[in-house]
């Protein structure tokens, strides 16, 4: 027997899988009752998804979840916020940690001017903050106005959709009666005594 969780190789005689723990009994039960198991909701499934499929699938969870793309966006801001605040913090701290190193009297003269200037390191984290705070307020926005017009549709467009899908009403008088048949050049017709109209 496998384990439907992780896929290994079970004792028969297990009530749970020694790898993940998952309830072997109740997988025997389901047998039992002759329910087929449901093979595409386990990890083995996912191992084949395609990529597009996997996007789609995380696209859906998000839509059940309310996760949408404003709030995306919004948590981006939050993230870049966050970012760029412990790239400051950790700039002020060196400046001042370092500079107490330095007036200590312990560093040699030649290094002094490298280890002042440590402190410059914080600016690398404070920069990537206000870059994702960038891309959050302009570039996301505008992929955000981009999907909520693909999803919203027009309103002068709206009634041109339905009739696209409805049939139009049958109208027999549009029909023309055609000046020849099918079975014309394959039908060898017998002599007839009335003419044809």
């Amino acid at each position: 027997m496998f384990c439907p969780k992780c896929g290994a190789g079970q004792n028969g005689e297990l009530n749970f899988c020694k790898s993940c723990g998952a309830n072997l009994q109740a997988l025997r039960r389901i047998e039992e009752q002759g329910e087929k198991f449901d093979w595409s909701k386990t990890w083995v499934a996912e191992m084949f998804l395609s990529e597009a499929e996997r996007k789609r699938r995380n696209e859906e969870l998000e839509r059940q979840r309310g996760i949408t793309p404003e709030v995306k966006r919004y948590n981006e801001i939050k993230g870049g916020v966050i970012t760029a605040s412990v790239g400051l913090g950790v700039m002020i701290f060196l400046r001042f940690f370092f500079e107490g190193v330095v007036m200590s009297g312990q560093i040699p003269p030649n290094e002094v001017h490298i280890v002042s200037r440590i402190w410059l390191a914080g600016i690398i984290p404070f920069l990537i903050g206000l870059g994702i705070i960038f891309n959050g307020l302009f570039v996301s926005k505008k992929q955000v106005e981009a999907i909520r017009r693909e999803t919203a549709p027009e309103p002068a467009l709206e009634g041109r959709r339905e009739e696209a899908h409805a049939l139009r009403a049958a109208d027999t008088s549009e029909f023309v009666q055609p000046e020849f048949s099918v079975t014309d050049a394959t039908t060898k017709h017998l002599r007839s005594t009335v003419p044809k109209p």
